[in-house]
């Protein structure tokens, strides 16, 4: 299947917004663009009262950047560039006047666990392990740590971060405050999802944005902060230490 993001409206005013990639949902720049002009969109929608983010696919919720084009990287501006991907859609997320609500169906890697902590609200199933794996191949968790850091605090980030290898459970995460509810299937998510989305239906949109505001509070630096943080791994990628990881990762695959 060809990648795509999505966005369905129900007539209650609870949207949907869908990223899929073949490659375990791993993000490509063109893909983390139209994700982030989606949620911004819908932001602008007065028809919607809530907005849920949700990947497609089974046990794999995003794999984060693409290794494809991270071993594409020429010099400092498309480092920058590359690593400004999730960076909109952090910001994206948190300029949004809408409630966001995350779902995440199965393991997230790096950005993917950004995604997560971008939302406002986020469910999982038990199999929603999550990692940062960035300095396994010489670079850091800088873009998408504010919002981790953010959720689960500096400690916990730390133990994140510096594991670069190991991943987290699910309930280790929903402890930290990265997930607010785990589940064991998908099924039962998805209709403890529905429930909740349509609650914020009978809430006043103005009360909503109110709220919205108050929980990103002193996040308003935040569009310099991630920029000054693309552009520190725009540069850290082009050293030998982080060419030479990604071409034995880009290898091992099948």
């Amino acid at each position: 299947m060809d990648p795509y993001v999505t966005s369905e409206l129900t007539p209650e005013g609870i949207a949907t917004v869908t990223f899929f990639h073949p490659a375990q949902n791993a993000m490509p720049g063109f893909l983390l663009r139209q994700l982030a002009e989606t949620i911004e969109e819908t932001g602008h929608n007065p028809a919607v009262k809530v907005l849920i983010l949700q990947s497609s696919g089974d046990r794999t919720f995003c794999a984060g950047a693409s290794f494809d084009e991270l071993a594409a990287i020429q010099n400092e501006e498309e480092g920058k560039t590359f690593f400004s991907g999730f960076a909109n859609v952090i910001n994206a997320c948190r300029k949004s006047p809408l409630i966001i609500l995350g779902k995440v169906q199965g393991k997230a890697v790096g950005g993917g666990v950004g995604l997560a902590a971008a939302t406002d609200y986020c469910f999982a199933t038990q199999h929603a392990a999550i990692r940062l794996s960035e300095l396994g191949i010489g670079i850091g968790p800088f873009v998408v740590g504010p919002a981790i850091e953010r959720k689960i605090g500096l400690s916990a980030f730390s133990q994140l971060t510096l594991n670069a290898s190991t991943f987290y459970d699910a309930f280790w995460a929903k402890e930290k405050g990265l997930y607010a509810e785990v589940f064991d299937t998908v099924a039962e998510m998805d209709a403890a999802i529905g429930r909740f989305a349509q609650s914020f239906t009978q809430h006043s949109p103005v009360a909503l944005q109110q709220v919205k505001k108050i929980f990103w509070e002193g996040t308003e630096h935040w569009e310099t902060l991630l920029a000054e943080r693309a552009a520190m791994s725009g540069r850290l990628v082009l050293s030998d230490f982080t060419r030479s990881a990604v071409a034995q990762i880009k290898a091992a695959k099948p």
